[in-house]
């Protein structure tokens, strides 16, 4: 769905791999969330992405990606020193 344009489940599916069925559920789930809007347009429904929550949502995530990589890294790190301390784990 290109930015800022409107879009209906059946033109989505068309594109994609999933049942029009299935791409309306994803639909309903994303803007509940607010990560797209519905707007009526005779008896279609199109869709719009809302830029600015994707945008916010994808600074999110990336900074929750960020942090577990810290954790990651320092669980890796700990692993590491024990087996040096200790020898070969059994």
């Amino acid at each position: 769905m290109p930015r800022g344009e409107l879009d209906t489940a059946a033109l989505v599916a068309a594109v994609t791999e999933p049942t029009r069925q299935a791409v309306s559920k994803h639909l309903a789930v994303l803007t509940r969330v607010g990560l797209v809007e519905g707007e009526k347009h005779g008896r279609e429904l199109r869709y719009r992405l809302n830029v600015e929550r994707l945008d916010r949502a994808t600074r999110s995530l990336g900074e929750l990606a960020s942090t577990w990589d810290q954790r990651l890294i320092r669980i890796k790190q700990i692993a590491e020193a024990s087996v040096s301390t200790r020898g070969r784990p059994r």
